[in-house]
């Protein structure tokens, strides 16, 4: 019987020591699997590119939309004019109407121009969209200037203006979550850090005069991204050579634009004058990121704590001196360390549970 009971005991023991390395290599596997997933989102978001682009590796001059398998060269008028096929109108502004259209089996969104009397904002648009060309701008189809119109890739989730719109639907609901809607808030500042130092010069997003007008720059992707979309008021800025911006000939007014954009002459009864209205730079857009950060994030659990980490930097943009302002290359780097945090503090209170 004792030996019995030895043998028994002796085997539990053994069992029990086999056990403990098993159990080792799992935590091991798990800890490990979550730092590859923490160091996959982290570098997702510290890069200046979306994730996911259909057109990476097209030559300058072309473009490949998701369903291609080849880049293929701009579309000029003889194409636009005989393969490209109106289907109706989605969007019309001062500059612009804009008609869902078809090309080859493809949907794609046809600007035409409104009225002649804004035909040279809509050619300063055409040409930022062939000089900015990137991830962080809406692909261009094709253009035919004799025409006025121009071709884009078209995005059915509209603009920025929709985005509780599309979160509320049933098929989009997952997505309602604050690790997206901070990542579409990284978008939204890569976009501004992308215009401030682009191929073209340092360039400011002049079309931003309130927080409705500035979301419906920006066109969301279907996989949840954000590119700017319209380029018709995006003026260059640069102190050496003297040029500063002014965001249209008329006084504005509200506390969604920068200081320096409000006419400074007011208080002493002086009627508004362009003439004298002095000029200022890209630091106007940074001014307004909280505000646009704050639409983002809506209501969504874990949106307080994202406020919270991103207060300090938030406080920075409204200094009332644009020169005491972070750049959006500052900013864009604060919001990418908070991202990565948070998610790999979520996923260190996942493996606690």
């Amino acid at each position: 019987m004792q030996s019995s009971m030895g043998w028994s005991s002796s085997a539990s023991s053994s069992a029990a020591s086999r056990s403990v390395p098993v159990v080792l290599v799992c935590l091991g596997a798990l800890l490990l699997s979550n730092v590859f997933i923490y160091l996959y989102l982290d570098s997702l978001y510290h890069t200046d590119e979306h994730p996911m682009s259909s057109r990476v590796g097209c030559p300058p001059g072309h473009f490949k939309m998701a369903a291609m398998k080849n880049c293929s060269p701009w579309l000029q008028c003889p194409q636009i004019n005989d393969e490209v096929r109106k289907l109706k109108l989605i969007g019309q502004g001062a500059v612009k109407q804009v008609y869902l259209s078809e090309w080859r089996g493809q949907k794609v969104a046809l600007s035409k121009l409104s009225s002649p009397e804004y035909l040279e904002d809509f050619l300063h648009g055409l040409a930022m969209l062939r000089a900015l060309q990137g991830p962080q701008v809406v692909q261009l189809v094709g253009f035919c200037p004799e025409d006025r119109s121009l071709v884009a890739e078209y995005h059915p989730l509209g603009s920025l203006l929709n985005l509780d719109g599309v979160l509320a639907q049933d098929r989009h609901r997952q997505h309602d979550t604050w690790q997206v809607r901070l990542r579409l808030a990284v978008d939204y500042i890569s976009v501004l850090h992308y215009l401030h130092n682009s191929p073209a010069g340092r360039r400011v997003m002049c079309d931003s005069n309130s927080l409705e007008k500035t979301l419906s720059q920006f066109l969301l992707t279907s996989d949840f991204h954000l590119v700017v979309n319209d380029l018709d008021a995006l003026p260059e800025v640069d102190a050496s050579r003297g040029l500063s911006a002014k965001c249209g000939p008329r006084e504005l007014t509200g506390d969604f634009v920068a200081p320096e954009q409000l006419w400074p002459f007011g208080g002493e009864g002086r009627p508004f004058s362009d003439e004298l209205m002095p000029g200022y730079d890209e630091r106007t857009d940074v001014w307004k990121i909280p505000d646009v950060t704050r639409y983002l994030m809506g209501r969504v659990p874990g949106g307080d704590v994202v406020h919270f980490h991103l207060f300090q930097v938030h406080e920075e943009c409204k200094r009332r001196d644009p020169r005491l302002r972070p750049s959006a290359l500052d900013v864009l780097r604060v919001y990418r360390s908070v991202y990565s945090n948070m998610v790999r503090d979520s996923a260190g209170s996942r493996d606690m549970l």
